[in-house]
């Protein structure tokens, strides 16, 4: 074991889940990841609430700005075309992509946060990547805050590439477990990261870049994330061998 963490203070903990996460590290890679993975019963336990900046439209002018600087970001590799936003949230990011010119797509586990997005006239699919099928390839795959949600997040990158045109875009961001703000957080007995119930993976900048290479993809640009605490933000394109 690496490190064990109450988990009853997340927001969206509740009876009958598990009251600590077990963290385990690998001696090979660095990476560090859950002890086990929730089964559906208690997936649908943890997907029947969800917290403040999960719900759609939630703090929307305040995220538009955060979420352009991601676009941005984005628009010297790739400036139209199909964006398809994994566990997309609030919506931010694609009501942010639609306003650039870009044909915004979504996906997400909470059914409610689906149909409000189709209410609105986006396309969105209550699915995970491994399951989703599409008219036409996407130019942009975003994964804000989701690979560390997924339990095999190699099998998560490998189905964005199927999804993706021969060049595509993925945009990632993750918390950074080798940033100093994570030490400083560790030190003072404060990092929330442990805590959160939703979360599988505690990810270094080198492991995602690794995890990216294997899978397909070639880092381009790195950048650190504005969304929450100790994130980094990563823009990879798929390589011609993975097409």
């Amino acid at each position: 074991m690496f490190c064990a963490a109450d988990c009853t203070r997340d927001p969206v903990y509740k009876a009958g889940l598990p009251t600590t996460i077990i963290w385990r590290k690998c001696q090979a890679c660095d990476h560090v990841f859950t002890d086990g993975y929730f089964s559906d019963e208690a997936l649908a336990i943890i997907f029947s609430t969800m917290h403040d900046n999960q719900r759609l439209t939630h703090e929307i002018e305040q995220q538009r700005n955060i979420s352009a600087r991601m676009v941005e970001k984005v628009l010297p590799y790739a400036d139209h075309g199909t964006w398809l936003d994994v566990g997309f949230g609030n919506g931010s990011l694609l009501f942010t992509a639609q306003e650039y010119g870009f044909h915004p797509v979504g996906i997400d586990l909470r059914e409610d946060n689906v149909k409000a997005l189709r209410a609105l006239g986006i396309e969105a699919h209550c699915s995970d990547l491994a399951t989703l099928t599409l008219s036409q390839p996407c130019t942009i795959i975003s994964m804000a805050d989701v690979l560390e949600h997924i339990p095999y997040p190699k099998q998560g990158l490998a189905d964005a590439a199927r999804l993706l045109t021969d060049d595509g875009i993925v945009l990632i961001s993750m918390p950074n477990r080798e940033s100093m703000l994570w030490r400083v957080l560790d030190q003072s007995k404060g990092n929330p990261y442990w805590g959160v119930i939703e979360h599988y993976h505690n990810f270094t900048r080198a492991r995602l870049y690794n995890l990216l290479r294997e899978t397909g993809f070639t880092p381009v640009r790195y950048g650190v994330s504005e969304r929450y605490r100790a994130g980094m933000e990563v823009i990879a394109r798929k390589t011609p061998a993975c097409a």
